[in-house]
């Protein structure tokens, strides 16, 4: 994950350095992305749960859910967050928030009515984890240049041209273009690490699982139960499933159609599976 970090440093120096060169236009357009930044970061918790159409509920209201929750942040020694429910089929899971105190779990009716109390618990520990890891801050962060090239690159190709705010003459085009090239480049560069980076941050969420429930296998159990269930799960329910939400499931809604692993926002389930084994047995003192 650092090195991943890294590159996508280097990456964005690159894009911060022709936005220099570009002129003071391309840093206004810097600053309003920069405020699109702060505007997800800040809401895209309420956004990502009002499109599941999930609803906080209480402990009167989900009992069990909230115990295993409760047993869980005090076993990883975080404040307890929100816990939601989203009336949906897909059995799925997911956590947002940009600190363990403003965190929401969330799990779809799907997932509940699946999975038996010990694999349901194993999920919500990988959703646990991600919360104690803050992986929305960390995604958001990391994809922050990524945005600012898309914007430079859609406002290039809609307005087709010269932001430098000076006069239009052939330097201030070529300036103009060279920064959509760039932006170009970066995105798609930045969007393949970024995919990497994500795949990353699934794998140290099983093992947070594994390591707070103490049951690699349940976890394994659960994952093998959520993929065989999603291919029967209607295609309008998958749909339905929020695009923007897809890197922060358990398990991703539409993973077959991933052309490669480096499209992915998720490991193989294989790989996945086999890290948990290893796991399992190093817990059990037999590897």
């Amino acid at each position: 994950m650092l090195f991943t970090m890294f590159l996508l440093g280097l990456v964005y120096a690159l894009l911060i350095a022709v936005l220099i060169a570009a002129g003071a236009g391309a840093v206004t357009i810097a600053i309003v992305a920069a405020g699109l930044f702060a505007v997800q970061l800040f809401t895209s918790d309420k956004i990502a749960l009002a499109s599941m159409g999930a609803r906080e509920v209480t402990p009167q209201e989900a009992p069990q859910l909230h115990s295993m929750i409760d047993r869980l942040c005090v076993q990883a020694n975080i404040p307890k967050p929100r816990v939601a429910i989203a009336q949906t089929p897909m059995p799925n899971a997911f956590a947002v928030g940009r600190s363990p105190k403003s965190a929401t779990v969330c799990a779809t009716t799907g997932i509940l009515q699946l999975l038996e109390p010990a694999e349901l618990e194993a999920v919500l520990g990988h959703e646990i984890t991600h919360v104690i890891n803050r992986d929305v801050v960390v995604m958001t962060i990391a994809s922050f240049f990524a945005s600012i090239a898309a914007f430079i690159t859609q406002f290039g190709f809609l307005f087709g041209g010269g932001f430098g705010g000076g006069n239009r003459n052939n330097q201030n085009n070529n300036g103009f273009f060279i920064v959509i090239l760039v932006s170009a480049a970066v995105y798609v560069i930045s969007f393949l690490l970024l995919q990497a980076l994500s795949r990353y941050r699934e794998f140290a969420a099983d093992r947070g699982s594994a390591i707070i429930t103490g049951r690699p296998s349940a976890l394994i159990s659960a994952l093998m139960k959520i993929s065989g269930t999603m291919q029967r799960i209607p295609q309008r329910d998958l749909r339905a499933a929020s695009s923007e939400l897809a890197a922060f499931y358990i398990f991703p809604p539409k993973a077959k159609e991933s052309i490669t692993n480096l499209f992915s926002t998720h490991p193989p389930l294989e790989a996945r599976i086999e890290r948990l084994q290893r796991l399992e047995a190093q817990l059990q003192g037999t590897a």
